[in-house]
């Protein structure tokens, strides 16, 4: 073994034609390999220099290692070219990959499938020009399991490339990928399963049988290999019609996801992030299972956050109490932002499910009584949006919370009071002197709570209008309003309330006072159409940020559901289409001197739609064509649709971003829609 500090004489700047004579000469005469290692150690300590003499390698690899009668060899030094992704060693690896992808030993060509993929991505159109693709295709259906799970694996990391060729599977090679399902390692049972999701379902027979070969991979010991199988079958059953196998896969899928809730914090929380997508999309997986969700002493704070969401959504009039207990525990702990998201939680449980919020209302008063100032403005936070999901039944709470003014110091809980004072100060006998006090700040509030002050104030005066410190009061804020406040949003607000109050304070009061909408949670629920295209992401990044893969990763090619007759009509009406990108022709004409070319573009041979101008990158022949036509054919517990927005396009709001969870206003169109669908939801 070498003493330390010996090599330090191979750190010398050496020509490229130098060392690569030294690496030839050293072939001969060399049994110890004594002569090879040195001219090895001066190549490295070149390159460790920055001195790039990866040029010395590739004449030696491909006339040596890649025609060895080792295969561990030949499969090492077709590898080894292909990680380095520079011209001359992409030029001398074509020929050698040809021969290995087709080698008699199978470490061989799985080691070789790989390296197709390597150089596509090191040169898309040499590999495409090749034939290197078509040859993936054929090792899909080779004899041996870890080769076809290569060919796989390769073909999808080329295919999801923005700019890759277009890989689907047709039912026969979709069978042969399971057949060889069995005998593969469990990262080749990822590849394979993963892959199935680019097959297209013309049929609802032909999806139930792939979902029955493949559940029995739900009881796999790898956590990647179980939520890659959820995510097959989430993908499936839009395109099975039979009840009773959905109902089946889905009480199936329950104990494994509980089951990575034993796991490590980090798996938890991988776990916790694909649940919270699949419960929103199948709620049946685990209804049940509300307790396995309760929040552990020694969790993280993430993962607690995670439980807690996933908790509130799976809370219904049948577990209620049970949820609410175990919020009330919460609202006790230390860590501020887990009791604010508690608290939070509590107040979204009351709108959600009514039989619980007279016990939710009575957790909050109780938590109000504490005289902890987060804790009480959280409270006020949730109370203001109960008052409006239940006008006129818990307004007697109100003089408690007047008693709690001192405490609130944050904008969103001053706002929240502000309008409870503002709403009801015709039942508030000192309304004017508690806004009065409010207002000796008015200049030095944050917008939110000044857009709050200018409306209750005009409230106020409409309510008691004969009062002379009402009129003092709604004077002096609107005169601050239009002439001492910069945000143009207040000002203007401030001129139309007074112009209004002068022309017809009778008009001003029927619009100011207008009776407001009832609100729900349903801007909780993510769209219909985003929610489909994330689970086609269910274990991977995407599902975690909650945002699809092209938005945060270079060259990442969308998914989403693609129509068939098998696909049913709920699904059906939430695909979001995915154009692919039109790319430039493969010529390109400049104008100027020089021979004229025919023009092969304008004979009538060409009008067929396939033969059209192809990309710069010519396109690799598809595996299977699929076709597309209508379905016709019922979900099976799915909602209506899509309602809201996104709310976990934020990946912030995992750790405690609460604008999210503020309940929106439902709309009369919003239940007539839905329609019987709430009956099967659990998140209504």
């Amino acid at each position: 073994m070498a003493q330390p500090g010996q090599d330090a004489k191979f750190f010398q700047r050496g020509k490229i034609e130098e060392l690569r004579a030294e690496l030839q000469a050293a072939e001969t005469k060399d049994k110890k390999f004594l002569k090879r290692k040195t001219a090895l150690k001066k190549i490295v300590a070149n390159i460790t220099m920055g001195n790039d003499s990866w040029y010395t390698f590739s004449p030696y690899a491909e006339d040596r290692d890649c025609s060895d009668r080792n295969p561990l060899i030949r499969a090492l030094a077709i590898r080894t070219m292909s990680y380095i992704p520079i011209p001359v060693v992409t030029d001398s690896l074509t020929e050698p990959l040809r021969h290995c992808l087709k080698d008699r030993d199978p470490y061989v060509r799985k080691t070789a499938a790989i390296c197709v993929a390597k150089l596509y991505t090191a040169d898309p159109r040499r590999a495409e020009k090749g034939g290197f693709v078509e040859m993936l295709r054929d090792l899909m259906l080779d004899g041996n399991a870890t080769v076809v799970a290569n060919a796989v694996a390769a073909l999808s990391e080329i295919g999801d490339r923005h700019d890759g060729v277009i890989f689907k599977l047709n039912l026969a090679t979709a069978n042969k990928l399971l057949a060889a399902l069995g005998e593969s390692s469990e990262w080749g049972q990822i590849y394979i399963l993963d892959t199935l999701l680019r097959y297209v379902p013309e049929r609802h027979a032909d999806a139930e049988l792939m979902a029955e070969r493949i559940i029995v991979q739900l009881q796999h010991a790898n956590s990647a290999v179980v939520l890659t199988t959820i995510k097959a079958l989430l993908y499936l059953m839009n395109y099975m019609e039979n009840k009773k196998l959905i109902d089946y896969c889905c009480k199936k899928m329950g104990p494994p996801l509980v089951t990575l809730l034993s796991s490590g914090p980090e798996v938890q929380y991988v776990a916790l992030r694909n649940i919270l997508l699949i419960i929103q999309r199948r709620p049946a997986v685990l209804k049940n299972d509300v307790k396995v969700f309760f929040c552990k002493y020694n969790d993280p704070i993430y993962v607690k956050l995670a439980k807690l969401e996933i908790m509130y959504r799976l809370a219904r009039a049948e577990n209620a109490t049970e949820v609410l207990a175990e919020l009330q525990e919460y609202a006790s702990e230390v860590d501020v932002d887990f009791v604010r998201k508690a608290v939070r939680s509590i107040g979204r449980l009351a709108i959600k499910v009514e039989a619980g919020a007279d016990n939710c209302i009575q957790a909050l008063l109780s938590l109000v009584d504490t005289k902890v100032s987060y804790v009480v403005q959280e409270a006020v936070i949730v109370i203001k949006d109960i008052f409006r999901r239940y006008p006129g039944k818990y307004e007697g709470i109100i003089p408690k919370l007047c008693e709690n003014l001192d405490l609130l110091d944050e904008p969103e809980s001053k706002a929240a009071m502000v309008w409870i004072l503002g709403q009801f100060s015709d039942r508030i006998d000192n309304a004017d002197e508690l806004l009065d006090d409010l207002l000796y700040t008015f200049l030095d509030e944050s917008v939110e709570v000044q857009l709050a002050l200018l409306t209750a104030a005009v409230k106020l005066f409409i309510y008691k209008s004969k009062l002379d410190s009402t009129k003092t009061l709604v004077h002096k804020v609107l005169k601050w309003a239009t002439e001492n406040v910069d945000n143009p949003d207040l000002r203007d607000r401030g001129f139309m309330y007074w112009r209004m109050l002068a022309v017809n304070p009778t008009v001003a009061g029927s619009i100011v006072l207008a009776e407001k909408p009832a609100i729900t949670t349903d801007s909780d629920r993510m769209d219909r159409g985003a929610l489909d295209q994330l689970l086609l992401h269910t274990g991977t990044l995407g599902s975690i940020y909650h945002k699809n893969p092209e938005t945060f990763i270079r060259n990442a090619a969308g998914k989403a559901l693609v129509d068939s007759p098998a696909l049913n009509p709920h699904s059906r009406a939430a695909i979001v289409p995915l154009p692919r990108p039109q790319l430039p022709p493969a010529s390109i004409n400049i104008p100027g001197p020089g021979p004229s070319e025919p023009n092969n573009n304008s004979g009538p041979e060409n009008a067929d739609p396939v033969t059209k101008p192809a990309p710069p990158i010519p396109s690799s022949p598809i595996v299977s064509k699929v076709t597309t036509a209508s379905s016709d054919d019922e979900d099976d517990e799915d909602d209506g649709p899509p309602v809201g927005g996104d709310p976990y396009s934020n990946l912030d709001g995992a750790f405690g971003n609460y604008l999210q969870d503020e309940p929106r206003p439902m709309g009369a169109g919003n239940q007539q829609a839905r329609g019987h669908a709430d009956l099967d939801d659990l998140l209504f």
